[in-house]
């Protein structure tokens, strides 16, 4: 396998375009696919004003525009993906929309490119099915912000060659990230396996009536030195996104992690955190 120096990012959204832009800070370039142009011209402009703030804080070894250069937006994915290196497919924790996309981009990518899904909850294994060559399918977990956070999660599914594991992880180190390697496919991985069973907890003891969101969060930062609170953090995350992985780890494992009910209740009434407005706290304020 050749060194990765182009990489598709398919999915312009939360994850992807942190994603997108880390690695064109690395020297890549990226193509970064997503399904209508007004998804990819948001991206763009957050990948910008990021870029900005890392150049006046003197944390950018470049221009943004001459990393912004690198980047290559589209929407057509066999464009984004006929001569990669390497596919991080980041689209929405929904099944049936990877399973299209990684059929697809499998198609049409070259027969040595590495696939890989920034999946934080569904098999590696499972995913690998979709594509030609599941010895070349492998999870690389980023983790919210992925411009800040430094660890990334590698899962081998059963069938990841260790060669393309040996690869991928000397390519997230010189993105600057610290790669930590699963040894076995398990849902959530390690780091979501054990913060969803902290985050559901948290919402019992609101449902039960033991705290309030403000002394629960008040009490897990200065006891457990957590820089945010379980409450601010499941608003940062999306609480649609933290059901879902709560329900995906409770099929998995059983009852121990059943969604709490103040968890359903808020997403049916459309109070998702930062990203609708409203969540545990209020953020039109």
């Amino acid at each position: 396998m050749s060194e990765i120096k182009k990489v598709a990012v398919l999915g312009a959204g939360t994850m992807g375009h942190g994603i997108a832009q880390i690695i064109a800070m690395a020297g890549c370039i990226v193509s970064i696919r997503d399904i209508e142009d007004r998804f990819l011209e948001n991206a763009l402009a957050r990948i910008k004003k990021s870029l900005e703030k890392l150049s006046a804080k003197g944390k950018l070894k470049e221009t943004p525009d001459a990393v912004l250069s690198r980047i290559k937006p589209t929407t057509d994915l066999k464009q984004a993906v006929n001569d990669a290196d390497m596919i991080i497919e980041a689209v929405p924790e929904n099944l049936n929309i990877k399973k299209t996309v990684l059929t697809e981009a499998s198609e049409y990518a070259p027969e040595e490119c590495i696939i890989a899904s920034n999946t934080s909850t569904i098999s590696i294994t499972q995913l690998a099915e979709f594509t030609k060559n599941p010895e070349n399918f492998l999870g690389v977990h980023f983790f919210n912000p992925p411009v800040i956070m430094k660890l990334v999660e590698i899962t081998k599914g059963f069938k990841t060659s260790d060669s393309t594991i040996k690869k991928v992880i000397s390519f997230i180190q010189t993105l600057g990230k610290e790669p930590v390697l699963v040894e076995k496919d398990s849902a959530g991985f390690i780091v979501n396996r054990i913060l969803m069973g902290a985050l559901n907890e948290a919402a019992n003891m609101l449902w039960e009536g033991i705290g309030t969101v403000e002394s629960i969060d008040k009490a897990v930062k200065l006891g457990l030195n957590w820089p945010m609170g379980p409450f601010e953090l499941m608003d940062f995350i999306g609480l649609d996104v933290v059901l879902a992985i709560a329900e995906v780890l409770q099929k998995e494992f059983g009852d121990k992690y059943t969604p709490s009910p103040v968890l359903k209740q808020m997403v049916r009434a459309g109070l998702l955190g930062r990203k609708s407005g409203k969540g545990f706290y209020d953020y039109t304020k």
